[in-house]
This record gives structure tokens, C-alpha cells and sequence, in this order.
């Protein structure tokens, strides 16, 4: 049952339609938090009156686990390829699976190859996602249109670009930048498979040093830009973060905001995950010790109660500050400190990692691959976590270890100054932190952050508080999605509609007579082509042949 504001008509009272558009979405498939996100959030939304329908490839992983699904539609020619539409359900709601077997048919990580190197056709196999949810996004399913669309990372960025060059109105879009080093560039020579006019090779718009960018296409193109944290937005409008993009967004700047993440407290909960072995209440410190034992226990590392038992759940990448860990793991292991490592990434990283192993088997324990059930249960006994990155757009980590009641011991950067609160003597001494950050990311600043908890460790009461603080931090979506919503609801000038009486919405933007008209595009920007096909109904331009990369 819906809850009208007071005062609205019945008849403007009605959900916000979306289109969400990704590469991937959890529990189907995930490499990293932005499947966490795009799975969770829809659900996060849906109390604030937005309806989402998720449109992601379908690798063999997602046609497999799509319940009840069916066919939609079929599209003749996307790029020259033929595409089968299926939708099904999962817990986030409605999700159409683009079914296209030559470009998503593969095993293992929907990006890489076997050999760890991204696939040679990943340009085309994300432009036939793009350009399939753009015409959904215009009309193309006979009973459902979406009002938005919120497309996410390089993968979903030439959504927006082929909206701007369809004719007719189509939606807005707002476009969430979830890591700015991955761009998605590809050759001039794609333009054509790609479908994109010649004329579209400019600076002021898909060009970036020679190449086709997807984000910049995005960032152009995007009626809204969102940042998954608000010093992420202001980091990448500088020349150091900004990734060669930082002239793009400043530019943009007022269409920019920074909304963090949020994590599913389904998923999140000590109490009722599967995955630890004693389970316990968010905030309970002392039932969560008995998993730091059976964890030293699992894992061959002597079961001393006094030794700092640090953790990592991460890509073991540069980025990620991963290597500045294996260097430094020598000198932690002088004193009384366990640490232990899970994840996947770069091979030299992982081949330091192997060497520590054997080199230090009462100290260090790895498990150099992805494992989401050790990634949950790492945070349920270690006592502390280590983020040591060298940027963070956002992080979830953080937000998994302060919920399982593991200290973030944090670099000073992106979503992760946003989210923890350093222990330094002012926050100590009032009782408000929760974590500890560090500045710049370097080995040297790491060790000296690890030492520093240790010290903080050995005072039991300043840790057990802590570590209560963590738990009782908000890491959900209350109030983050809150801010999509009137976000999105500003974009399209559409009703705040509430479904759950109580819930955190956001306020009403303005009455019916004077709510802002509803964003579209109007302008003809190129012509239909003879080869637009589709089984059900007219395609706005698709071009005449698709190249295969």
C-alpha cells in the first residue's frame, strides 16, 4: 500500500521506473564491490517509491541462476549480432539477462581470458549491453518503459551516448563512476562496430588521447554523475586522481555528487551468516572471540589469544596497496602479529604472498583465490582488517570489518576518510573511534598504523569500545539510497512515492503544478539505418553491420 504525501493527487502517485545497467550484479556474478552494489541497492531503493529493473550480459552464471525466466524479446541486429532477451527474477527484482552467446558463452571471470588478460573483444561485448539497454531505455518493449536510467562504470558508459544520438525523447541517465582507472578505451577503428558516427571522435565528446573512452562518454553524456563517496567526487576532479578525466568533471562539475555505498544487512549479519562459525550478535566482542581461535585453528597459526591477528580480503593489486603489504610483512612478523591474506590479483603479488607462506607458516596464512565465504568469515575473527589503498573510490571493506566488529586500519583516502574515524587522543578520549587511518600510502606510514593498533590493542577497554563503535556505525543503505532517490527524482521531476510507513525518504521536491519538468532528449542526432531489426517493434538506428572485434 502506497503513502501519499499530503496533499498529492492519487493519480501522481507512482513508482519511479528504472533501468539499471551493469556488468555484473550479486549473487549472479562478482568480481568486486560494484556486483555487492548493483545487487543490493535496487532493494534499498524500493521503499523510496523506484521500481528497478536490472539489464546485465548473460554470462553462463546468470542464465543458469535466473529464476523462471523468460523470453522478451529478439533483436535481429544490435551491432550484428543476434540477441535473445530473457527476463527472471532475484531478490533485487526484475532482471533481463542480454543472451548472446558468441560474445558472453565463457567460463570463469567475465572480463579476463584464461592467461589473466582482458578478452580481445571486451569493446564490442559491452557495446551490444549498451546499446541493447538504450533501446529498451527508448521504448523498445511493448509494456515497459523505464523513466531513468543509471547506468554503472566503463562497461554501462556508452548507454548514455547512444541515448543522446537516438531520435525522439528518451530518459535521463545518471551514470555512477565506481572506479575511474578503468575507462574501457578501445581503437578509433571500433567506431563503426561500435555503431557511433564518425563525427562523435572529439574531444568534446567520445575522444580521449587517440582512443574511444567509454566513462568519457559517460561523464559527457550523463544527466547526473555520481561518485561513490564524496571525497572520491572531489578527488577525481584533480590532476592526481582524476585519471586524464579530472578536465572532463571539473567541467561538470555541478552535475557531480557524491553518495557512499551501502552494504545488505541480510548478507552482513554475524548472527545468521552461514559462513562464521560461532555466530553472534553485531556488537557482541566477546562471543566473536571464539572465532578468532577456530580461525588460528583452520588455518595452522599457534591459537595465542594476546598475538594481533590481522586480515586482508581484497584484489591483491597496487591499487589496492597489496604489495606494499608483502613487503612490509617481514618486519610485522618481528613481533607478536598473525596476518592472513585472501584474494586474487597481479601474479608477482601473489607469488610474494606464496613465498611468505612458506617462509613464515606460524605467522602467515593465504588463500590466493576469491572466496566469498573466507571473506565473510576472515572479519569474524581477526582483530583487525588492513585497507592499505592508494585510492579508494569507496570501499566495502571497511563497512564488512566495523559490522563484524574488526578494526579498519585504513589509508586516508576516497570512501574510506569518509567512513572511519581515526583513533587518534581527541577521538580516543571521547569515545568515538572506530578505526585508523594513515597518510600518505606507504610502507613506511603502514607499519607505523599496524604499531599504533597494536598499541591501542594491548588497552583492552579502548579496543572493546572500538570496536562497539564499528558495529553500531550504519553501514546499510538508510539514508544513501534516500539520497538516490531524490537525486533521481530531481532528474526526472517525479512524485516522491513512499511504500513503508517511517522510512528515511527523501522530502518532497515540489508539488504537482510547479515539479520540474521531466528531462528528455528531443533533438534528431543521427537517422535510422535499413538494418534496424527487431521482432516486436521499430529500432531506432542500429548499424547496417557489426564488426567483430
Amino acid at each position: 500500500m502506497c503513502v501519499m504525501t499530503q496533499n498529492t493527487p492519487a493519480s501522481a502517485v507512482r513508482e519511479l521506473q528504472l533501468l539499471s545497467v551493469a556488468a555484473e550484479i550479486y549473487p549472479l556474478i562478482k568480481t568486486g564491490g560494484l556486483g555487492d552494489v548493483v545487487g543490493s541497492l535496487p532493494a534499498a531503493l524500493e521503499p523510496h517509491g523506484i521500481s528497478t529493473r536490472t539489464i546485465v550480459p548473460g554470462y553462463p552464471a546468470v542464465l543458469h541462476a535466473l529464476c523462471n525466466r523468460k523470453e522478451t524479446i529478439r533483436i535481429d541486429n544490435v551491432l550484428g549480432y543476434s540477441v535473445i532477451l530473457w527476463e527472471g527474477r532475484t531478490d533485487g527484482g526484475t532482471l533481463y539477462a542480454v543472451d548472446v552467446p558468441d560474445l558472453y558463452n565463457r567460463p570463469g571471470n567475465p572480463y579476463l581470458s584464461p592467461d589473466g588478460q582482458p578478452w580481445s573483444d571486451n569493446g564490442i561485448r559491452y557495446a551490444v549491453l549498451c546499446r541493447t539497454a538504450a533501446l529498451i531505455a527508448s521504448g523498445l518493449l511493448p509494456d515497459w518503459k523505464p523513466d531513468a536510467v543509471l547506468s554503472h562504470d566503463w562497461h554501462a558508459g556508452l548507454v548514455p551516448a547512444y541515448l543522446r544520438y537516438m531520435e525522439g525523447p528518451t530518459p535521463p541517465v545518471a551514470h555512477v563512476v565506481h572506479n575511474l582507472a578503468f575507462q574501457g578505451l578501445f581503437p578509433r577503428e571500433m567506431l563503426h562496430a561500435f555503431g557511433l558516427p564518425e563525427w562523435s571522435f572529439t574531444f568534446d565528446q567520445l575522444e580521449y588521447y587517440g582512443q574511444i573512452s567509454f566513462m568519457k562518454a559517460a561523464l559527457q553524456f550523463s544527466d547526473r554523475l555520481i561518485s561513490v563517496s564524496p571525497t572520491y567526487a572531489e578527488e577525481i576532479q584533480t590532476p592526481e586522481e582524476g585519471m586524464g578525466l579530472d578536465t572532463v568533471l571539473r567541467a561538470r562539475s555541478n552535475a557531480l555528487t557524491g553518495i557512499l555505498n551501502g552494504v545488505d544487512l541480510r548478507e552482513w549479519n554475524p548472527m545468521t551468516d552461514p559462513s562464521v562459525f560461532f555466530p553472534y550478535a553485531v556488537g557482541d566482542i566477546i562471543a566473536r572471540r571464539a572465532n578468532k581461535r577456530v580461525f588460528q585453528a583452520e588455518f595452522g597459526l599457534p591459537q595465542k589469544s594476546d598475538a594481533l591477528l590481522l586480515g586482508m580480503v581484497s584484489r591483491l593489486t597496487t591499487q589496492k596497496g597489496a604489495d606494499l603489504l608483502a613487503k612490509l610483512a617481514p618486519r610485522l612478523f618481528q613481533e607478536n602479529i598473525q596476518l592472513a591474506v585472501v584474494g586474487v590479483g597481479d601474479e608477482g603479488i601473489m607469488q610474494e604472498f606464496a613465498t611468505l607462506r612458506s617462509r613464515y607458516p606460524q605467522n602467515f596464512v593465504c588463500h590466493l583465490r576469491y572466496s566469498e565465504t573466507l571473506g565473510h568469515r576472515l572479519h569474524s575473527a581477526v582483530d583487525a582488517s588492513l585497507i592499505p589503498s592508494r585510492f579508494e573510490p569507496c570501499g566495502l571493506t571497511q563497512f564488512h570489518a566495523l559490522r563484524y566488529g574488526s578494526i579498519p586500519i585504513a589509508a586516508r583516502v576516497g570512501g574510506l576518510s569518509d567512513t572511519i574515524i581515526d583513533a587518534n587522543s581527541a577521538a580516543v578520549s571521547e569515545g568515538v573511534a572506530n578505526g585508523i587511518l594513515f597518510s600518505p600510502t606507504t610502507e613506511d606510514m603502514l607499519y607505523l598504523a599496524i604499531r599504533r593498533a597494536q598499541a591501542l590493542f594491548r588497552q583492552k577497554a579502548v579496543w572493546a569500545r572500538m570496536q562497539r563503535n564499528g558495529a553500531l556505525h550504519d553501514v546499510s543503505w538508510n539514508g544513501k539510497a534516500a539520497q538516490y532517490a531524490r537525486l533521481l527524482q530531481d532528474m526526472t521531476g517525479h512524485e516522491t512515492v513512499m511504500t513503508e510507513p517511517g522510512s528515511d525518504i527523501a522530502p518532497r521536491r515540489a508539488d504537482p503544478a510547479s515539479a520540474r519538468p521531466r528531462l528528455s532528449r528531443q533533438v534528431a542526432r543521427m537517422p535510422r539505418t535499413a538494418g534496424d531489426t527487431a521482432t516486436s517493434s521499430l529500432v531506432p538506428f542500429t548499424p547496417r553491420t557489426g564488426t567483430r572485434s
